[in-house]
Protein backbone atom coordinates (compact mmCIF):
# COMPACT_ATOMS: atom_id res chain seq x y z
CA UNK A 1 0.00 0.00 0.00
CA UNK A 2 1.33 3.40 -0.91
CA UNK A 3 2.08 5.95 2.67
CA UNK A 4 -1.41 7.99 2.32
CA UNK A 5 1.28 11.07 2.12
CA UNK A 6 2.08 10.19 -0.89
CA UNK A 7 -1.51 9.89 -2.80
CA UNK A 8 -1.96 12.52 -5.16
CA UNK A 9 -5.66 13.56 -5.75
CA UNK A 10 -7.19 16.97 -5.99
CA UNK A 11 -8.37 19.26 -3.37
CA UNK A 12 -11.43 20.55 -5.28
CA UNK A 13 -14.40 18.82 -6.65
CA UNK A 14 -17.51 20.21 -8.17
CA UNK A 15 -21.37 19.91 -8.38
CA UNK A 16 -23.71 21.21 -10.10
CA UNK A 17 -24.19 23.69 -7.40
CA UNK A 18 -20.74 23.32 -5.04
CA UNK A 19 -17.64 24.00 -4.61
CA UNK A 20 -16.41 21.72 -2.45
CA UNK A 21 -12.78 22.10 -1.06
CA UNK A 22 -9.82 20.95 1.41
CA UNK A 23 -9.62 23.98 4.13
CA UNK A 24 -7.57 26.91 3.49
CA UNK A 25 -6.11 29.70 5.57
CA UNK A 26 -8.59 32.45 5.46
CA UNK A 27 -11.90 30.31 5.36
CA UNK A 28 -12.12 31.21 9.06
CA UNK A 29 -14.24 34.14 9.28
CA UNK A 30 -16.69 32.87 6.26
CA UNK A 31 -16.79 29.60 8.41
CA UNK A 32 -17.19 31.26 11.74
CA UNK A 33 -20.21 33.30 10.25
CA UNK A 34 -21.76 30.27 9.37
CA UNK A 35 -21.36 28.40 12.83
CA UNK A 36 -22.33 31.43 14.51
CA UNK A 37 -25.83 31.45 12.33
CA UNK A 38 -26.21 27.62 13.11
CA UNK A 39 -25.21 27.08 16.89
CA UNK A 40 -28.47 26.24 17.38
CA UNK A 41 -29.27 23.87 15.28
CA UNK A 42 -25.80 22.35 15.89
CA UNK A 43 -25.55 22.41 19.46
CA UNK A 44 -28.06 18.77 20.03
CA UNK A 45 -25.91 16.76 17.31
CA UNK A 46 -21.94 18.66 17.38
CA UNK A 47 -19.71 18.02 20.19
CA UNK A 48 -17.60 20.75 18.78
CA UNK A 49 -20.59 23.60 18.47
CA UNK A 50 -21.23 23.69 22.20
CA UNK A 51 -19.66 27.15 22.60
CA UNK A 52 -19.85 30.00 19.73
CA UNK A 53 -16.09 29.90 18.64
CA UNK A 54 -14.04 33.24 17.85
CA UNK A 55 -12.84 34.21 14.53
CA UNK A 56 -9.45 32.97 16.03
CA UNK A 57 -10.71 30.00 16.92
CA UNK A 58 -12.46 29.15 13.80
CA UNK A 59 -9.33 29.78 11.49
CA UNK A 60 -7.13 27.93 13.89
CA UNK A 61 -9.54 24.80 12.80
CA UNK A 62 -9.55 25.27 9.24
CA UNK A 63 -5.26 25.41 9.46
CA UNK A 64 -5.16 22.75 11.33
CA UNK A 65 -7.38 20.57 8.87
CA UNK A 66 -5.89 22.31 6.42
CA UNK A 67 -2.42 20.43 6.99
CA UNK A 68 -4.42 17.72 8.36
CA UNK A 69 -5.22 17.18 4.54
CA UNK A 70 -2.03 17.50 3.14
CA UNK A 71 -1.10 14.81 5.39
CA UNK A 72 -3.80 12.79 4.18
CA UNK A 73 -5.35 11.78 7.94
CA UNK A 74 -8.51 13.88 8.22
CA UNK A 75 -10.19 14.98 4.71
CA UNK A 76 -12.36 18.05 6.09
CA UNK A 77 -13.99 20.13 3.17
CA UNK A 78 -15.52 23.59 3.08
CA UNK A 79 -18.83 24.10 0.73
CA UNK A 80 -19.33 26.85 -1.37
CA UNK A 81 -22.06 28.20 -3.47
CA UNK A 82 -20.83 28.41 -6.84
CA UNK A 83 -23.50 31.75 -7.48
CA UNK A 84 -22.38 33.45 -4.78
CA UNK A 85 -19.15 31.73 -3.05
CA UNK A 86 -21.59 31.77 0.19
CA UNK A 87 -19.83 29.20 2.56
CA UNK A 88 -22.55 27.10 2.72
CA UNK A 89 -21.13 24.13 5.25
CA UNK A 90 -18.73 21.58 6.01
CA UNK A 91 -18.62 17.96 4.99
CA UNK A 92 -15.62 15.48 4.73
CA UNK A 93 -14.18 12.09 4.94
CA UNK A 94 -13.20 11.51 8.43
CA UNK A 95 -12.05 8.07 10.21
CA UNK A 96 -9.76 6.95 7.35
CA UNK A 97 -8.51 3.44 6.99
CA UNK A 98 -6.44 3.67 4.20
CA UNK A 99 -6.07 0.15 4.29
CA UNK A 100 -9.31 -0.20 3.08
CA UNK A 101 -9.62 2.44 2.40
CA UNK A 102 -13.12 3.28 4.36
CA UNK A 103 -14.57 6.45 5.13
CA UNK A 104 -17.10 8.67 6.72
CA UNK A 105 -18.97 11.10 5.68
CA UNK A 106 -19.88 14.02 7.88
CA UNK A 107 -21.86 17.05 7.16
CA UNK A 108 -23.60 20.35 8.20
CA UNK A 109 -25.36 23.68 6.54
CA UNK A 110 -25.61 26.72 7.60
CA UNK A 111 -29.53 27.17 9.31
CA UNK A 112 -30.48 30.07 6.46
CA UNK A 113 -29.40 26.97 3.66
CA UNK A 114 -31.28 23.82 5.73
CA UNK A 115 -34.19 22.34 3.10
CA UNK A 116 -32.58 23.14 -0.24
CA UNK A 117 -30.43 20.10 -1.10
CA UNK A 118 -27.35 21.81 -0.44
CA UNK A 119 -25.99 18.72 2.06
CA UNK A 120 -27.66 15.80 0.06
CA UNK A 121 -25.90 17.02 -3.32
CA UNK A 122 -22.31 17.31 -1.41
CA UNK A 123 -22.78 13.80 0.12
CA UNK A 124 -23.31 12.72 -3.59
CA UNK A 125 -20.47 14.61 -4.79
CA UNK A 126 -17.90 13.57 -1.86
CA UNK A 127 -19.49 9.99 -2.52
CA UNK A 128 -18.39 9.81 -5.92
CA UNK A 129 -15.11 11.04 -5.18
CA UNK A 130 -14.63 8.62 -2.25
CA UNK A 131 -15.55 5.89 -4.47
CA UNK A 132 -14.36 6.95 -7.72
CA UNK A 133 -11.26 8.78 -7.32
CA UNK A 134 -10.07 7.76 -3.67
CA UNK A 135 -11.26 3.66 -4.52
CA UNK A 136 -12.47 3.48 -1.17
CA UNK A 137 -14.50 0.11 -0.36
CA UNK A 138 -16.93 0.98 2.69
CA UNK A 139 -17.78 4.85 3.30
CA UNK A 140 -20.32 5.46 6.39
CA UNK A 141 -22.56 8.55 7.38
CA UNK A 142 -23.11 7.70 11.28
CA UNK A 143 -25.77 10.23 12.91
CA UNK A 144 -27.44 9.91 16.36
CA UNK A 145 -31.16 8.38 15.70
CA UNK A 146 -32.63 10.97 16.83
CA UNK A 147 -31.20 13.08 14.39
CA UNK A 148 -34.03 12.20 11.90
CA UNK A 149 -32.38 14.99 9.08
CA UNK A 150 -29.09 13.54 8.54
CA UNK A 151 -30.73 10.05 8.29
CA UNK A 152 -32.93 12.06 5.70
CA UNK A 153 -30.01 13.19 3.85
CA UNK A 154 -28.37 9.54 4.30
CA UNK A 155 -31.26 8.24 2.29
CA UNK A 156 -31.55 10.32 0.06
CA UNK A 157 -27.87 10.02 -1.28
CA UNK A 158 -28.63 6.17 -1.58
CA UNK A 159 -26.98 4.76 1.10
CA UNK A 160 -28.81 1.71 3.13
CA UNK A 161 -28.92 1.39 7.13
CA UNK A 162 -26.39 -0.99 8.22
CA UNK A 163 -26.89 -1.33 11.97
CA UNK A 164 -28.36 0.60 14.75
CA UNK A 165 -25.98 0.30 17.78
CA UNK A 166 -28.12 1.43 21.31
CA UNK A 167 -26.54 3.43 23.77
CA UNK A 168 -23.38 3.29 22.17
CA UNK A 169 -22.26 7.31 23.05
CA UNK A 170 -23.58 10.11 24.98
CA UNK A 171 -25.15 13.06 23.15
CA UNK A 172 -23.90 16.31 23.65
CA UNK A 173 -26.66 16.63 26.57
CA UNK A 174 -24.77 13.59 28.22
CA UNK A 175 -27.88 11.13 27.57
CA UNK A 176 -27.50 7.69 26.08
CA UNK A 177 -27.66 7.18 22.69
CA UNK A 178 -28.05 4.97 19.89
CA UNK A 179 -26.06 5.52 16.56
CA UNK A 180 -27.44 4.49 13.16
CA UNK A 181 -24.38 3.39 10.74
CA UNK A 182 -25.42 3.79 7.04
CA UNK A 183 -23.11 2.33 4.19
CA UNK A 184 -22.52 2.66 0.37
CA UNK A 185 -20.14 0.35 -1.31
CA UNK A 186 -18.57 0.50 -4.68
CA UNK A 187 -20.73 -1.21 -7.20
CA UNK A 188 -19.32 -4.04 -8.21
Amino acid sequence: MTEPILLDFPDQIETERLIIRAPRPGDGPAANAAICESIHELRPWMPWAQEIPTIKETEEVFRRAASQWLTRENLMMALFRKSDGMFVGGSGLHRIDWSVPRFEIGYWVRTQLQGQGYITEAVLGITEFALNTLGAKRIEIRCDAHNTRSAAVAERAGYTLEARFHHDSRGTDGSLRDTLIYVRFPVD
